[in-house]
């Protein structure tokens, strides 16, 4: 096993031999969705959870080689590279041990220290360090010293670790208003940071990003410190104890090492900050774009609107529009009625999806109040991120001649269709389930939140002959590029009746085909396992098993019974493991199932309407919308989201949101209070 593999193991705690398989199989260009759903008897099993941290460990770990190359370059260039030197550097497996160690050779700009030897105040510096007796030495000299040994001290790797341990265990964060903007109005929503201050290694991260924010916009002062006096104390108990060494250290911790501390464990808390709302938003959009669809029905979708009157569209099954209108249920309400019960009878609408914007909630009751002489259920539907989709250029393709109203009126329909299908159109950090999003880092945010939907396309599978381009995009070892080519095939030869069809399109090679056909599916190909989740690499097990079973491989799927006779035992082979099999079996059990929960239909309450309605102790259903680490965002119908705060989510301590509640479940909450003037509403799911 390599030192990487080693040293990922360490990290995660995960078996070595399945961290060393893993990295393998990311440096051939495998993705992740692929390396856990095929290649577990190389892994040992591990789920896209582990490999997805051991790519990002991975990814961490070539950055380290990358910066480690740039310093020994530049310490070699110096002439300063000694054996002993370089091995510590290749030994390194932590960035800030490894610029702890390239710090003295780092080049800086002009220091005092610098000035103080182009003066020639080097060797006084030494003999200051020696302890000798500096009185009898001129003024400017001996500061030229002390300045020298001010750097030589902060610069120390060892020193450096003995702060840096006392910060660890000690650093206290501090907000502080600043003066001018307390009695700012904009300035309210930071009120709890006005005069705030906790250990920093309690922090939670949604507290920290807060107080940055509050930083960013001019509103607070923050700070993080630690003891000056312990600090000082510790760094001076390696030297000697003369008055001139005493006042050098205390220098270097004032004015170098005490303001590199602070830099640095500002960036260090912020990139866990980073790295807790980043889980946060990934584990939200997750759900998200997982939330239950209603299949491929014909749907009528309404966006709804006062002034300008609800915009109507019908969909087919497959989301393609039919028609567009408008009504005016609250101006006209009687024509309005005539036009949606037309609707309904001339495309056979078998459900309808309201936006739950400005003026939802009175629609979906206009609507509910129509007798359609059938069952027809209508589901409130999210319209975050809709007016994004609905101005950008994949909408301008898909829709060239309407307007955005039609446009948005569409994605909300196709998302109770297939909330996934839809949602990968649109960037994710609009569609309004993130924690901070906006200060956190985005090149970071990017990757992960793309990490996600690749995951979730994956998992669901996709069907090649009805998805989009930028669905198609999102399986692995596919991108835009491959994506538009199968798109174009499609449009030119028409269906594909088998994965083997897929070879042919332009630039599709063997590579791409091996990591993308499992995660498409054919209904109705000759071969049923076309539409299934067995790769085509598992084929031949099948076929053989079918054969030993005496049947055909649809009746190997339709049969139970034959299923039930397979000894799994028999098929293993060099290349072909149990875990393999068992998931075969699984999925010839349900095949091509979605693994994606049944929607249900849902009513707010009749009793409100605004804010102005609600009442402490009123018990209403409601809908969660967002889920943070400090608890959950509930949707009540009153045009403003409630929140259900940790401790409030159970009768139990809960450590983790997302062990009590999921987004978009329909939950039963009771109104703590309600504070018009900051604009919230505080709820509780212990009833």
């Amino acid at each position: 096993m390599n030192n990487e593999a080693k040293i990922i193991s360490e990290q995660l705690s995960l078996p070595p031999g399945g961290v060393g398989a893993v990295v393998k199989l990311l440096d051939e260009g495998c993705t992740i969705p692929f390396i856990s759903r095929y290649r577990k008897e190389a892994t040992g099993n591990l789920d896209e959870v582990a490999v997805t941290a051991i790519s990002n460990a991975h990814q961490k770990l070539l950055e380290l080689d990358k910066r480690r190359q740039t310093v020994l370059t530049t310490i070699d260039s110096q002439g300063k590279l000694t054996p002993e030197l370089k091995k510590r550097i290749d030994d390194c497996a932590d960035m800030t041990a490894l610029e702890d160690l390239y710090l003295p050779y780092k080049p800086k700009r002009r220091t005092r220290a610098q000035i103080a030897r182009e003066k020639g105040y080097e060797p006084v510096a030494m003999r200051m360090l020696a302890g000798a007796d500096m009185s009898r030495d001129d003024k400017e000299a001996v500061q030229g010293a002390e300045d020298i040994v001010a750097e030589l001290v902060a610069e120390d790797e060892k020193v450096r670790r003995q702060v840096r341990g006392i910060y660890r265990r000690e650093a206290v964060i501090t907000s502080k208003v600043v003066s001018k903007m307390k009695a700012d109005e904009k300035a309210q929503k930071y009120s709890d940071y006005f005069d705030w201050s906790e250990p920093l290694r309690r922090c939670p991260a949604h507290r920290l990003l807060a107080m940055r924010r509050g930083e960013a916009d001019g509103v607070l002062r923050v700070s993080i410190s630690a003891d000056d006096d312990e600090c000082v104390g510790r760094m001076q108990r390696d030297y000697r104890p003369t008055p001139w060494l005493r006042e050098a250290v205390a220098d270097s911790f004032k004015r170098l090492l005490k303001p590199s501390m602070e830099t640095e464990f500002a960036a260090g808390s912020k990139e866990r900050a980073d790295d807790e709302a980043i889980r946060v938003f990934s584990d939200n959009l997750r759900q998200l774009l997982l939330a239950a669809p209603l299949g491929q029905k014909r749907v009528m979708a309404v966006d709804p609107g006062i002034r300008t009157g609800c915009k109507v569209v019908c969909l087919d099954a497959q989301g393609s529009l039919l028609f567009h209108d408008v009504i005016f249920p609250m101006q006209h309400p009687g024509r309005a009625r005539e036009q949606v019960l037309a609707m309904t009878r001339k495309y056979n609408v078998e459900a309808i999806a309201v936006g739950n914007g400005t003026a939802g909630r009175d629609t979906a009751d206009f609507l509910r109040g129509l007798d359609y002489g059938r069952q027809i259920p209508l589901f409130t539907v999210s319209e975050d991120g809709a007016s994004v989709y609905s101005a950008s250029e994949t909408a301008r393709e898909e829709f060239p001649d309407e307007d955005v109203t039609v446009r948005g009126a569409v994605s909300i329909g196709r998302r109770l269709i297939d909330p996934l299908a839809e949602l990968v159109k649109i960037d994710p950090k609009s569609i309004g389930v993130g924690q901070y999003q906006h200060d956190v880092d985005q090149g970071r945010l990017k990757q992960s939140l793309d990490t996600t939907v690749e995951l979730c396309v994956n998992a669901v599978g996709v069907n090649v002959n009805t998805a989009s381009w930028h669905l198609l995009s999102y399986v692995s070892g596919l991108g835009p590029s491959l994506a538009h080519n199968i798109v174009s095939y499609r449009t030119e030869n028409g269906p594909f009746t088998s994965r083997a069809q897929l070879k042919k399109v332009p630039r599709l090679g063997p590579s791409a085909f091996q990591q993308c056909a499992g995660f498409l599916r054919i209904p109705g190909a000759r071969n049923p396992l076309d539409n299934t989740a067995v790769h085509p690499e598992s084929y031949k097990t099948v076929e053989q098993m079918a054969r030993d079973a005496g049947c055909t491989v649809a009746d190997l799927i339709a049969s139970k019974d034959k299923r039930s006779h397979i000894d799994l035992r028999q098929y293993v082979t060099d290349s072909i493991g149990m875990p393999t099999l068992t998931d075969i079996m699984a999925e010839l059990e349900k095949p091509g199932r979605d693994p994606r929960e049944h929607i249900e239909e849902f009513r707010f309450d009749d009793r409100v309407k605004t804010p102005d309605d609600l009442e402490p102790g009123m018990e209403l259903p409601g809908i969660v919308t967002n889920i943070t680490d400090f608890g959950a965002f509930v949707d009540i119908g009153v045009h403003q989201d409630g929140l259900v705060h940790i401790s409030q989510l159970a009768d139990r301590f809960v450590k983790n949101p997302n062990d009590v509640v999921k987004l978009h479940q329909h939950v039963r909450v009771k109104v703590l209070s309600v504070d018009s003037v900051r604009h919230r509403i505080s709820l509780t799911m212990r009833l």
